[in-house]
């Protein structure tokens, strides 16, 4: 659970936005990684960064523990795969409040509270699948090499990413490498960075007053034809709409 701050997550071939209050429920051999917003590094940043997690693996109560007809439903849960979900709704408020209450718990508490959450999901509709059906797990140990990726990705898609760099880090030939980035996100290497360069567009849309042009550039697009043809492709709508769309919002902070 992000309990401070906002940024960028990879999971799987999911890309998206996170912020304070996001919940996200991840399986084991799924790669992912939650960055920052580059503002949080900052030699005097301001901004605060915190968050509330859970890591256990499905043996850690015995090997047959789940396979007990009381909890077929939370064994329904831990098996699917892919499992990558956001938790929403109310289940999400009840959630957070047990999550903060179980930092002040004895150890033996706080197994039946993760026991008392597990059960509250696994029942829940409030569960939103972030990843595709078609999306396999890796089971090959390789998430720090793929998370090396990311990392690359997020240092560098605002400049001319070359893939041979990444690929040279990697000790990999070109064909290689896009094999393998296929194979962990269901994507080319070329799409997967034009949607980390559209994800960073729609929060500059939404969190300053930089012109669209403006933020076309900086947003890692080297000019405003393929900019605007990636954002209606993956958004729908052109980014003024979007933008726009974002001030008619009764969310909105800046009506």
């Amino acid at each position: 659970m992000i309990d401070k701050g906002s940024g960028t997550r990879f999971i799987g071939n999911h890309v998206s936005n996170f912020q304070a209050g996001s919940l996200t429920l991840i399986g084991s051999n799924i790669p992912h990684l939650f960055r920052n917003h580059k503002e949080y590094y900052a030699s005097n940043v301001k901004e605060q960064v915190g968050l509330i997690y859970i890591l256990f693996s499905r043996e850690f109560l015995g090997d047959n523990f789940f396979e007990a007809p009381e909890l077929k439903l939370l064994n329904k849960l831990l098996t699917k795969s892919p499992l990558a979900m956001d938790i929403e709704g109310r289940t999400k408020t009840w959630t957070i409040n047990k999550l903060h209450q179980m930092q002040d718990q004895k150890p033996a508490e706080k197994l039946l509270f993760l026991l008392e959450i597990l059960v509250r999901l696994s029942a829940s509709k409030d569960l939103k699948s972030l990843l595709a059906l078609s999306y396999k797990a890796n089971n090959n140990g390789d998430t720090d090499k793929i998370n090396m990726v990311f990392e690359f990705i997020m240092k560098n898609y605002r400049n001319r990413i070359y893939i041979k760099e990444i690929a040279a880090k990697l000790n990999m030939s070109l064909a290689s490498f896009s094999r393998y980035f296929k194979y962990h996100t269901r994507k080319t290497f070329s799409d997967y960075v034009t949607e980390i360069r559209i994800s960073h567009a729609c929060q500059l849309l939404m969190e300053n007053d930089k012109s669209v042009s403006e933020i076309c550039y900086a947003s890692g697009f080297d000019n405003l034809s393929n900019y605007y043809r990636h954002f209606k492709k993956n958004i729908g709508i052109t980014p003024l709409d979007y933008r726009n769309r974002f001030l008619e919002s009764p969310f909105s902070s800046k009506k």
